[in-house]
């Protein structure tokens, strides 16, 4: 559990297993397991500045074979990758789920569910995000044209992405789209515990273990995959 919530980029089931002389099998299901304890219930909503952005998370189009690439990944975007939505409270916490689509109607629900209406909201010029400005004080940076202005710019959650991403492609190297939000959670765990020690960090998630029983099945789906 130290090595999960310290070390930035994660630690791959088969580094415990090497290090603690237990099976792959075993050292993926504690992970797993650590990964359920740090998830964290949302609250209050987030209010002052905020940002909001989405990501897709998959294979590289790059390391596709050409034909592979021209069928998943197309004008109208990426086809069999993941989205996830981050909303993110300046000088506070990130909130991220994974969502099953980035359509207007479902980014803009998660919007409203997690920060105070009023609120200053920064996004990028995703056509989704239209019509929030009768809500929040909505603020738009087209990242065709410019990265930052003034201080309207989701360079926050970029941030969060980029450390998202180099754990899932340097620890895990691949991640199922089933299991995906345990590792979102651990990544969300350490970024919100960012200021903490790595003594006080371990502390809060050791309380989180109560009350968190699961099992092997549950985790491989054959009971729950709400597991």
């Amino acid at each position: 559990m130290w090595q999960v919530v310290n070390c930035k980029k994660g630690i791959s089931s088969y580094e415990i297993h090497r290090a603690i002389g237990v099976t792959q099998k075993t050292a993926w299901f504690m992970d797993h397991r650590i990964r359920l304890a740090l998830g964290m219930a949302a609250h209050e909503k987030f209010s002052g500045e905020c940002e909001a952005d989405e990501t897709f998370i998959g294979g590289k189009a790059r390391n596709m074979h050409l034909s592979k690439r021209q069928r998943r990944i197309t004008g109208t975007g990426p086809k069999d990758k993941t989205a996830v939505l981050g909303i993110l409270e300046r000088g506070g916490k990130i909130r991220t789920k994974v969502v099953p689509t980035t359509r207007k109607k479902t980014l803009q629900a998660e919007v409203r569910a997690h920060v105070e209406a009023g609120s200053a909201l920064y996004t990028d010029a995703l056509k989704s995000y239209d019509g929030l400005a009768q809500e929040y004080a909505h603020g738009v940076i087209d990242h065709a044209e410019k990265y930052v202005d003034d201080r309207i710019h989701t360079n926050g959650l970029e941030n969060f992405w980029s450390l998202l991403k180099r754990s899932i492609n340097g620890a895990y190297v691949s991640v199922e789209p089933f299991h995906l939000f345990r590792y979102r959670d651990e990544q969300t765990y350490r970024f919100n515990n960012r200021k903490l020690t790595d003594g006080e960090r371990f502390s809060e998630a050791v309380k989180g273990i109560v009350g968190k029983r699961v099992t092997y099945d549950q985790f491989t789906g054959k009971q729950s995959k709400e597991a």
